[in-house]
């Protein structure tokens, strides 16, 4: 079965969140527990954490379904120390918060080098600082989100996810979210059946489905290999509607949070609606 969403306003209370997605009529739902663009935020309050999980149980959401996001200030690969263990406090805070709120999975972007030191080392790094995150933490499994490949972010193979999470110590914890405009900016043409098949053929020779827990759903506004991370609504970027027809017909995507990030949430429900209808 398939269970898709979209990543929904926390505004005013992380117990808003799963009001928000019953609203659109998902059955999935991503959000930030923290605000993104701050590192440091107030604690999660009891009575938050009390009513986001009452909110979950009534509206029928598992934390399989759920897929929260980090910070987009936090780089797990950061060269220099005093930016890492900043990136490395902020991510551990965001597994905790996990933690409270009774989520199994954490979605971050693996981080980036900077240009300031060599590929490997800063996917060691990424792998380093998830080993210390998961050290101090239980229950929450680090999610890896492929990138587009923009500037200097790292993440934008399988192969060098697969590089992570070879260096993970818990492989029980680790795992992977695959975002659709990611991957085609990235290099890999999904827009075609024959394209679709070889590139996910690949990702399971690669990484495995067995990682794969969660996926964003978005078109894109730049097309393939352009390493530019520019989401589109369904069906009006460059991606056709191929990629989601197969998306919506393949059984190794069921059972997983997939996760609307498109740019006009007005049409969310509709978006949804006919993602189910094919």
């Amino acid at each position: 079965m398939k269970y898709i969403g979209a990543h929904v306003s926390a505004s005013g209370g992380v117990e808003n969140a799963p009001v928000n997605a019953n609203a659109i009529g998902a059955k999935a739902f991503a959000l930030f527990t923290r605000n993104q663009r701050q590192w440091k935020s107030s604690p999660l309050t009891k009575k938050s954490i009390s009513l986001f999980r009452e909110r979950c149980e009534e509206f029928g959401y598992a934390a399989e379904y759920i897929l929260p996001h980090d910070s987009y200030l936090i780089n797990l690969g950061h060269p220099e120390a005093e930016g890492l263990q900043k990136s490395r406090d902020a991510f551990l805070d965001e597994m905790q918060r996990c933690e409270q709120l009774g989520l199994n999975r954490l979605n971050f972007h693996p981080g980036s080098h900077l240009n300031q030191m060599e590929v490997e080392d800063c996917l060691t790094r990424i792998a380093n600082s998830v080993n210390w995150a998961l050290d101090q933490t239980s229950g929450v499994c680090a999610v890896l989100e492929n990138t587009a490949g923009q500037g200097t972010n790292l993440g934008y193979t399988f192969e060098q996810l697969a590089y992570i999470i070879d260096k993970v110590e818990d492989k029980s914890r680790v795992g992977v979210c695959i975002d659709t405009a990611h991957t085609l900016a990235a290099g890999y043409d999904i827009k075609t059946v024959e394209g679709f098949t070889e590139t996910f053929r690949h990702f399971d020779e690669v990484i495995g489905f067995s990682y794969l827990r969660g996926m964003h759903i978005n078109d894109s506004k730049k097309d393939l290999a352009t390493r530019v991370d520019r989401h589109d609504s369904i069906g009006k970027g460059v991606m056709g509607l191929t990629t989601f027809k197969m998306l919506m017909d393949d059984p190794r995507f069921d059972n997983i949070p997939l996760i609307l990030e498109t740019p006009d949430e007005s049409i969310w429900s509709e978006e949804i609606e006919y993602l189910y209808s094919i």
